[in-house]
């Protein structure tokens, strides 16, 4: 007799290039806001602690908008979500390989564009 979990594969396997698709968007989005918040912290002329906590603040901001704007509609529309998102990792887990990989790579992947643009701008700026 197989299980639950086993019966929700079935019904909605998942695509390993359906996931390594929604990871590449996610980064290439959060790679592209980290370059505008470096912008954005040059300009302003934030200095040392103040920048990064800029940058930490509105990439959590723009994970959470990209959650309830992308992924949280389908999982409220999708009827075999219930099933599946009282399982591990919850409603993340169809879509993204790991939660914590969701919530927290966007800080490390655009870190370094954050730090080049935020350098050039704030040179450029007090120059």
């Amino acid at each position: 007799m197989p299980s639950q979990q086993e019966l929700d594969f079935q019904i909605s396997p998942l695509v390993q290039e359906s996931l390594i698709h929604n990871t590449r968007t996610l980064h290439n989005l959060q790679s592209l806001t980290a370059s505008l918040f470096g912008v954005g912290a040059g300009i302003l002329g934030l200095e040392s602690y103040s920048g990064f906590l800029f940058y930490l603040v509105f990439s959590l901001i723009t994970t959470l908008l990209f959650y309830a704007l992308r992924i949280a509609p389908t999982a409220i529309s999708s009827p075999s979500s219930s099933s599946s998102t009282t399982s591990k990792g919850g409603v993340l887990s169809r879509y993204f390989r790991s939660p914590l990989d969701f919530w927290t790579a966007g800080l490390t992947n655009g870190l370094a564009g954050f730090i080049l643009t935020w350098t050039l701008f704030y040179g450029l700026v007090r120059a």
